[in-house]
């Protein structure tokens, strides 16, 4: 984040190149629907240019509206499938808040994310095999770990394709995966109720608490106290779902790596992209199977202990987190 800050403004620290893209106007679009617009295009724009070169996206999943969603829900923007039938396109939803001034340097790696190649793709391809998947696959079967790691996979994806060179945009990719990574410590901390290491500078000995969380979260994910707040109240209701996004963000990488290294010359990443996609949703380690061939691997804590509520909770080097 420090270098990509130096890109957008030489000599600028993170927070000084946050305030220019939250206050150039040049970076930003006025009114609500102008910006539910300039989404719509994004996605449509990203279907055309990906569907053929890095994926084979049938016609009725090529279709995805942008939506404004309705107040008094969370404030992180959201994804809903299609139906059965696509008589209703895969939608994304975004909360304004009351705003209608939108700075665009975090919202295109959202996108990413809840739209295409992210969440539209995966979920959407889902509902379309109606041939090869049960009912239940398509509508039911929902492993976080599986949809929201794809989700984060594409995000990396489409830096690695160049879709964020604009250093705006990359920032904001960092800033989410800041946010991603924080809300696991307070994640496991809150419902745990670990100690925080003493050898940390934030509350050392402290119990976690939802305040600490709170103090934590807006000390180092960079985003507004109302967004962060909803966040928390999030990961209070949910627990373990932080930790799901990046646990399937990791196993779909190592699959991928795992299929380059046995398939050697004869990887295609676009054929890897269509058989991801006309899989169904499963746990991980099946995934990793069907994907990568990787068979019997396990994920492991390092060796540590953590204090919980006065008594130490020992994780040895080979306990599974799958």
């Amino acid at each position: 984040m420090i270098d990509t800050a130096d890109r957008i403004l030489p000599g600028a620290t993170v927070e000084e190149a946050k305030k220019v893209l939250e206050a150039d106007p040049a970076r930003a679009i006025e009114g609500v629907e102008e910006f539910r617009r300039w989404m719509q295009e994004l996605q449509d724009r990203t279907i055309a240019e990906l569907n053929g070169a890095h994926f084979d996206i049938p016609a009725d999943v090529r279709r995805i509206e942008a939506m404004i969603a309705p107040p008094g829900g969370a404030l992180a923007m959201y994804y809903t499938p299609p139906s059965e039938d696509f008589s209703r396109p895969g939608r994304t939803w975004y909360p304004t808040n009351g705003k209608t001034r939108f700075p665009l340097w975090g919202e295109v790696s959202i996108a990413y994310h809840e739209g295409v190649p992210g969440h539209h793709f995966q979920l959407g391809m889902a509902k379309h095999m109606r041939e090869d998947l049960s009912r239940f696959q398509r509508n039911l079967g929902l492993v976080s770990g599986y949809s929201e790691g794809w989700a984060l996979y594409a995000e990396r994806l489409m830096g690695e394709m160049g879709y964020l060179e604009n250093p705006d945009y990359y920032l904001g990719m960092l800033r989410a995966q800041a946010l991603r990574s924080v809300r696991v410590i307070v994640d496991i901390g809150m419902h745990l109720q670990l100690k925080i290491p003493r050898a940390q500078k934030f509350h050392p000995g402290a119990t976690w608490t939802p305040e600490l969380g709170h103090e934590f979260l807006l000390a180092n994910a960079h985003f507004p106290p109302n967004f962060l707040a909803s966040e928390l109240t999030r990961y209070l209701g949910v627990p373990a779902q932080a930790i799901s996004y990046k646990m399937g963000e990791r196993a779909w990488l190592q699959a991928r790596d795992k299929a380059k290294v046995t398939l050697g010359s004869k990887f295609d990443l676009r054929a890897w992209h269509n058989k991801a996609l006309n899989l169904g949703p499963m746990g991980l380690a099946q995934m990793r199977e069907e994907m990568g061939g990787v068979r019997g691997v396990t994920l492991f804590f390092p060796p540590t202990s953590y204090e919980r509520t006065g008594r130490s909770l020992e994780l040895g080097p080979r306990s599974p987190l799958l």
